[in-house]
């Protein structure tokens, strides 16, 4: 049956610059994405919409609008109501039609748009109903028991609420049971332990889905990480194994944060740096 993959926005945030490049100085990020009068650079939060046949499946969900206002503030969440929501009425996707929801990992701007929006006195509560959920087993342990140095990126009761559906599948393999056939992960420990990049098949050759392996373009050059990475050595060392098999295969790379592109294929130039080329702002129905 047919598969399309459409690139949905969801809120937007604007983040520490020298956080977000951790290691590279600001005369060179500045360069990549400008920053404003407090330092903070604009980032995207998009998420991946694949129609497969009768099934829906969303591949993250963003930041959401679960904080309350102060936090959401103190986050650079820019916008206070829950865009993925409204992103996918515009393309006909009510929450209670998405099948299947893939999360990468448990942060909350990849995460918080799992959750209804923020109302004062309200319980927290789920925002696609019916979904099942598939998350990393490494992820989903890590959440549950986080370090004291990321504790504060992680949605304490979010895996309550997930669990609470009896519809989550902790993947600790390459392939997922629910997913089937046409997926494939990609296993990560330099940003946070148990990070899933997922792998789609389309006729064009592959995209992964890059998560915060590398976020954007200007984290494909490889020894550029975040301040928010745990293990930097190893993530560039990641890195570099991907996008040298990206090359190798023809595939191309899903960003979740690059504020203005959403898909590009790598290449290497001649003295074996990667970069981009064939950069789209979004992709619509792009078929499998």
């Amino acid at each position: 049956m047919a598969r399309t993959i459409t690139s949905v926005l969801g809120n937007r945030q604007r983040l520490d610059g020298g956080a977000m490049f951790g290691n590279a100085p600001r005369p060179m990020w500045e360069r990549w994405i400008a920053p404003d009068a407090d330092n903070r650079i604009p980032l995207a939060c998009r998420c991946l919409l694949v129609r497969d046949g009768a099934r829906t499946i969303l591949f993250e969900t963003g930041i959401g609008a679960f904080f309350a206002p102060e936090l959401r503030q103190r986050y650079g969440v820019v916008e206070d109501r829950h865009v993925l929501l409204d992103e996918l009425a515009a393309l006909g996707v009510a929450p209670d039609a998405v099948d299947v929801v893939v999360l990468s990992h448990l942060h909350f701007d990849h995460a918080g748009g799992a959750r209804l929006p923020w109302r004062a006195g309200g319980a927290p509560a789920l925002a696609f109903p019916r979904a099942h959920w598939v998350v990393g087993e490494a992820a989903w342990a890590r959440a549950l028991v986080p370090h004291a140095r990321d504790r504060a990126s992680f949605i304490p009761e979010l895996p309550a609420l997930l669990d609470a559906t009896g519809r989550v599948e902790r993947v600790a393999g390459a392939t997922s049971a629910l997913l089937g056939p046409g997926y494939r992960f990609h296993h990560s420990e330099g940003h946070t332990p148990g990070l899933l990049l997922a792998e789609l098949e389309l006729a064009a050759g592959p995209v992964v889905f890059a998560a915060d392996l590398i976020p954007g373009r200007a984290w494909v050059h490889v020894p550029i990480t975040m301040g928010y990475d745990r293990f930097p050595e190893r993530l560039i060392e990641e890195k570099a194994a991907l996008l040298a098999d990206l090359v190798a295969r023809g595939g191309r790379l899903f960003f979740t944060h690059d504020p203005e592109i959403a898909l590009a294929a790598v290449a290497r130039d001649d003295r074996g740096r990667f970069h981009t080329v064939d950069e789209r702002a979004a992709v619509r129905d792009l078929e499998a």
